[in-house]
């Protein structure tokens, strides 16, 4: 069995719940403010650990009050810390969240996570049968030296490209598998995609974005379920129906979930399937990190 190494933003979530989102301009009474271990590097990272693969987080956190308590709860998943640096350059990162009628709103400051660099990611041990992991919250420079790394050591790359930025085609050649929903695909290839777009429209789209022939796109829609392109074979996953409290962290789930699965040497079909069941569990409950499932969980449901 392989190790999941993510090289990713660690944040802490400080959400407010509403029972509506404010228009700009307005003020709106909120229920309840609640701080969660967050981050799409560390969700990714305790989605993949809780789901029993070892799991190696490469980031940074700031040396204060928000960095001491993640460092503890990132730790008390089994994660191994060991590439995770504390800087007194910057404060950790936070996001600040708004969710109402389970839906949210999210503005992210990096902090420490925009100090992640190619060295940091330079002296992690990775062999063939690992999956490298990572997304758009740390430099896109220290992606492509990892990246770079992993595809030399014969290791599979998954990027998550949220939130969505331009990236230059020799980062995009390095991706093995990308993982992102319809409104990032729709960036990506500069034309719009809406929640109700036909499958073949969004395979098509797909299919127009592939670096490299071998290449697999991985489109996540929701309650739609989960439509891959790998290199040119269509995988359709069915979405599952269960009464969402909190998106937050939803797609981070799902792509931890993929990456545990393919570390263990699961086919692509079965792997997405057990994403997607984690990912439906994850949004019945609040927060991002904390809402991540185990494997005994997922099993269940499946």
């Amino acid at each position: 069995m392989g190790r999941v190494f993510v090289a990713g933003s660690i944040n802490m979530d400080v959400v407010a719940t509403a029972d509506r989102h404010p228009k700009v301009g307005e003020t709106v009474a909120g229920r309840q403010v609640l701080y969660f271990p967050g981050g799409k590097g560390a969700n990714q990272a305790v989605a993949a650990a809780r789901l029993g693969a070892g799991t190696t987080l490469i980031g940074r956190l700031g040396k204060d009050s928000f960095g001491a308590e993640l460092r503890t709860f990132l730790g008390e998943q089994g994660i191994d810390l060991g590439y995770v640096q504390e800087t007194a350059d910057a404060h950790t990162g936070t996001a600040i969240i708004t969710v109402a009628e389970a839906d949210n709103t999210i503005v992210v400051i990096p902090g420490a996570n925009a100090l992640v660099s190619a060295d940091d990611v330079g002296v992690v041990p990775l062999l063939k049968g690992d999956v490298a992991v990572s997304q758009f919250e740390i430099p896109l420079p220290t992606i492509a030296a990892f990246f770079q790394r992993a595809r030399a050591a014969g290791v599979t790359t998954l990027l998550n490209p949220a939130p969505a930025q331009k990236m230059s085609g020799e980062l995009l050649a390095l991706v093995d598998i990308l993982v992102l929903n319809e409104t990032e695909l729709g960036f990506l290839a500069g034309t719009e995609l809406a929640d109700g777009d036909e499958a073949a429209r969004i395979i098509d789209v797909a299919r127009k974005r592939q670096a490299r022939a071998d290449q697999t796109i991985c489109v996540t829609l929701g309650t739609r379920g989960v439509l891959a392109l790998a290199g040119r074979e269509e995988i359709a996953v069915p979405g599952r129906a269960v009464n969402a409290v909190d998106t937050t962290g939803a797609g981070d789930c799902f792509v931890g979930a993929l990456a545990a699965c393919l570390a263990d040497g699961a086919a692509l079909p079965a792997a997405l399937a057990f994403a997607n069941a984690a990912a439906s569990i994850s949004v019945q409950r609040m927060g991002a990190g904390p809402s991540m499932p185990t494997a005994k969980e997922v099993k269940a449901v499946l």
